[in-house]
């Protein structure tokens, strides 16, 4: 099983520092967060050059022999700013923009996965509305991502309208698009982890921390996330994709209560095979 780590588990240092980090882990592969005004690397940042962006990202790579597992676009600085369903066309139409530069950024970087948000459900709008438009834009952005060939994925998250593991299977079947699956969202809500086992057959990728009711992330010593039989479920599916260890610094939902390099090398060894 291929295990990465996200660029975004450690904030605080310079990326070309995390980059070495994460060679000093033991992992094979980098998960780059693309995010509105809080990631080393912003879209804005991005898109201002995306031949020096890819330049100065695939020389950390290859310094230390890593491959880039994900690419992980968020266009808003939270999850209902810029929604990739927004009510307003324009602003949709200004994330199909970033979303084509980053798509060519993602292709030039090497890189085989994208993944995106679902949507949110928008005040004042009909539910149906909402979700109509989350499938149309899903869509779009697989249809362009394929045409590149990029495989592009959703994450279900809390917040948004792919909240429990059923709206999530509703949303692929509807958007035919694959998903960036985390156990952590559903249990954080009290639901089970067996619960989620239906999108299994649906991930093309998979964030991995601990997690536990009341807690979107833990230590492993609070985790409630069978990591072992997923991943040897997984692997009976001859998944082909990458594990990445998510472990997050940010000041929400108290995630930035653990110690990132201990818990990140713990949930490592939990998901070598022994």
């Amino acid at each position: 099983m291929k295990l990465s780590c996200a660029d975004f588990t450690f904030p605080l240092l310079p990326h070309a520092d995390v980059v070495a980090l994460i060679k000093l882990l033991g992992l094979q592969g980098v998960d780059l967060g693309i995010f509105a005004g809080r990631s080393h690397w912003t879209p804005e940042r991005v898109l201002a050059d995306i031949p020096d962006a890819v330049k100065q990202i695939r020389s950390s790579l290859d310094r230390h022999g890593l491959t880039p597992a994900d690419v992980f676009l968020q266009t808003g600085p939270e999850p209902p700013v810029r929604a990739a369903n927004d009510p307003d066309a324009a602003v949709r139409e200004k994330n199909r923009q970033t979303f084509r530069g980053i798509l060519d950024f993602t292709v030039r970087l090497g890189a085989k996965h994208l993944t995106g948000l679902p949507g949110v459900w928008h005040t004042g709008i009909e539910k149906a509305k909402n979700w109509k438009v989350a499938i149309e834009e899903a869509i779009w952005r697989r249809t362009e991502a394929a045409q590149a060939g990029i495989e592009y994925a959703v994450e279900p998250h809390v917040g948004s309208l792919t909240s429990d593991p059923e709206s999530a299977l509703r949303f692929v079947r509807e958007s035919e698009t694959t998903l960036t699956l985390d156990y952590g969202h559903f249990v954080y809500q009290g639901r089970s982890p067996a619960e989620a086992d239906i999108l299994l057959p649906h991930a093309s990728h998979f964030h991995a921390r601990g997690g536990a009711s009341g807690k979107l992330q833990s230590t492993m010593k609070e985790n409630i996330i069978p990591f072992p039989a997923i991943r040897d479920a997984l692997q009976r599916r001859n998944y082909p994709g990458w594990i990445c260890l998510e472990y997050v610094w940010v000041d929400w939902e108290g995630c930035n209560r653990t110690d990132n390099v201990a818990e990140t090398i713990l949930l490592r060894d939990l998901l070598r095979p022994g």
